[in-house]
């Protein structure tokens, strides 16, 4: 029975037990599909993650991201965690390139004074893309909110994706604190909602200028609510750059976590480039447990 050894970090904080926690296997080549699906279930964390070696010798490895019931093209926290456990153990790594389903990440690697990796920077693996729009009273429905707290001001709810696809909608400040996910309509959700491909992820948000407040829920992949989303985050930034025509790059202080008591801070950096609207997240790390896994 191969044994793997793994660590968990806590990504988007500088306290431990904030932020949203990960878990990072190595030498994740030893062991099948089904094997990866069983730990990431059993760690029973958003996302678990898996360190193998790189397809292409010029990369610094291949990842792979399983949530509780599923693997991923992408996602922001399990990234900047990732980078964070595999730069404690190579000191001299200060950029990274990770392969995952939705393409490569470039991650860059913030260290401090002694040489210990505090943060990290990752760049979405694709431009941003936008997909349909979504009735109000179905976002409000899934979240036992009336209609009207709904804000349709500045855009619909609209899906949209740097790697991985979330409906994002605009909230009331008051009606983001009182959110409470309804399972039947998440389902109801996704079954109207073919095209979606079996997911209704939702992401909704208010703000203050480039300060915003942000929730995910998940329920239909078993994360009824995620600390910190960085593969939603981003697009979110994205969106909002884009109903700028005349703003070239922004950059965001988003706040996530908070109601469920494990809050976490995330930077977004959006900018307008020849191949669309990119995104750059940033997060501080923790490093929490480490120990083995015999499978």
């Amino acid at each position: 029975m191969p044994t793997l050894p793994f660590f968990t970090v806590d990504v988007f904080t500088e306290t431990r037990f904030g932020g949203n926690p990960l878990a990072v296997v190595m030498s994740g080549e030893e062991i099948d599909d089904a094997a990866m699906q069983a730990l990431a279930a059993e760690f029973n964390l958003s996302e678990t993650t898996f360190v193998l070696p790189a397809t292409d010798p010029a990369n610094t490895a291949r990842v792979r991201i399983f949530n509780r019931t599923a693997e991923m093209a992408f996602a922001g926290h399990p990234m900047v965690g990732t980078a964070f456990v595999v730069a404690n153990q190579r000191p001299d790594l200060m950029t990274a390139e990770f392969e995952i389903p939705a393409g490569t990440v470039h991650v860059e690697i913030e260290r401090a004074a002694d040489g210990a990796p505090i943060a990290a920077s990752i760049a979405a693996p694709q431009p941003l893309s936008i997909g349909e729009a979504v009735a109000p009273d179905v976002i409000a429905k899934a979240l036992r909110l009336a209609p009207s707290s709904v804000v349709t001001t500045n855009h619909a709810p609209t899906v949209a994706s740097n790697g991985t696809s979330y409906v994002i909608a605009e909230l009331t400040s008051e009606a983001l604190t009182r959110c409470d996910p309804d399972l039947a309509a998440f389902r109801q959700a996704r079954d109207s909602h073919p095209q979606f491909g079996g997911r209704f992820p939702v992401h909704v948000y208010c703000k203050e200028g480039r300060t915003l407040r942000a929730r995910m829920f998940a329920p239909l992949a078993r994360t009824w609510e995620d600390p910190a989303t960085g593969s939603a985050n981003a697009p979110l930034c994205g969106l909002l750059l884009s109903l700028e025509p005349n703003t070239g790059e922004a950059s965001f202080l988003i706040h996530q976590g908070v109601e469920m008591g494990r809050p976490s801070v995330l930077r977004v950096d959006a900018r307008r480039t020849s191949n669309g609207i990119v995104s750059t997240l940033r997060g501080s790390c923790v490093a929490v447990m480490k120990g083995e896994a015999t499978l």
